[in-house]
């Protein structure tokens, strides 16, 4: 039997070595090692923030306060939101600020994973090797997981400055309760309402899906109701960028409506686009938040989506109109009232969490799925 590491006594490790605050994005090779510490750490000592810059950033904040190194959580596709802070912050050439980086390696070389992964696990290593920052490959083991767990703080704070642990897949313990942070609020699945949406969306008009299982879930839609996808986009990687990438579309296709299916967590990643489209005012742009207040594609830890009013802030950005659904409205109604309004105008959808377990992926690849994308831009335009 494989031996994997225990999330207690990772943190056990890392606490007696000097680690005062978890802070960081939930990634799904960490997913276990985050229910855990979501259930067992006071939310006092930990905070899930919109993107891992800020994760690195609250680090910095909180060791100038306490003089404790934090362990930053996150998938090395956040790697990329963090090397600012990283480079121009936390480097021990700048602040010195020690803390211990823990990042899931997705697309690690030689480990088989989605397209948009691939990239990414190529250049994590060369990565942290760019910024200066020293690393190792968490153990297996329970007793080698606890002995890097405490070389990765010990160095931290000798050289003032980060080191990274890389974590491979089923590296940690599954835990037993790994989805416990999921709200009951609403039953509609986040399927169900694609189905609607779907059969809403006009046939010139382009769609694009954010990141994780809405864009998996929309192809799987479009398959079993024969529709076309032509005009859909799965933004499988960039999280925090879907809406940007509509954005363009609806720069370059004034024309055609474009709708933006966007996530409580992508949202909250990078939320200033919500200024960006308000005071470009594209007319033609549809924006509709899939709102179930988790990551759910990483294990279903909480995000604050639920706790805070999208619409709102949308609205206070300078969309024309914003409108809100729960499972006793009509969303049909709402989809075609969205579809009827001059843009940037937005739409929540309140959602239970969760997906199929039997949910499948894309039997395209993203580069086979760009050139039809224009092909049908042109064809139809």
């Amino acid at each position: 039997m494989t031996e994997r590491v225990p999330s207690e006594s990772f943190r056990h490790a890392l606490e007696e070595a000097g680690v005062g605050l978890y802070t960081g994005v939930p990634d799904s090779l960490l997913k276990e090692f985050c229910a855990y510490i979501s259930r067992e750490v006071a939310s006092e000592r930990h905070l899930i923030t919109a993107n891992e810059g800020n994760s690195v950033a609250v680090a910095a904040g909180n060791y100038l306060a306490t003089g404790k190194p934090s362990l930053v959580y996150m998938q090395n596709s956040g790697q990329g939101n963090a090397v600012n802070p990283l480079a121009s912050l936390a480097h021990h050439k700048v602040y010195g600020i020690p803390m211990v980086l823990l990042i899931g390696w997705r697309g690690q070389p030689g480990v088989k994973d989605e397209p948009q992964h691939g990239v990414q696990g190529v250049m994590t290593p060369e990565v942290l090797e760019s910024l200066a920052i020293p690393y190792r490959t968490l153990s297996r083991s329970a007793a080698g997981a606890s002995g890097d767990a405490t070389w990765a703080v010990e160095y931290a704070l000798e050289r003032g400055g980060p080191v990274a642990l890389l974590v491979e897949k089923g590296t940690f313990e599954p835990d037993p309760d790994s989805t416990s942070a999921k709200d009951k609020s609403f039953h509609r699945t986040r399927e169900d309402a694609l189905r609607v949406i779907v059969d809403t969306v006009g046939p010139r008009d382009l769609v694009v899906a954010t990141t994780g299982k809405t864009g998996r879930e929309l192809d799987e839609v479009r398959l079993a109701a024969g529709s076309d996808a032509g005009g859909d986009f799965l933004n499988v990687g960039a999280m925090g960028h879907a809406s940007q990438v509509a954005m363009g579309l609806a720069m370059g296709e004034p024309k055609r409506k474009v709708w933006c299916l966007d996530g409580d967590g992508a949202i909250l990643m990078h939320m200033g686009a919500l200024a960006i489209v308000a005071q470009h005012a594209p007319e033609n742009f549809l924006h509709v938040v899939l709102n179930n207040g988790v990551h759910d594609s990483v294990g279903g830890q909480p995000s604050v989506g639920l706790d805070i009013d999208i619409p709102a802030v949308a609205l206070a950005c300078g969309y024309r109109s914003v409108a809100t659904v729960g499972d006793e409205d009509d969303l049909a109604a709402a989809l075609e009232n969205l579809a009827g309004s001059p843009g940037p105008c937005l739409l929540q959808v309140g959602l239970a969490p969760g997906a199929r377990a039997d949910l499948g992926r894309p039997k395209t690849t993203t580069l086979e799925r760009r050139d039809p994308l224009m092909a049908w831009l042109k064809r139809d335009g």
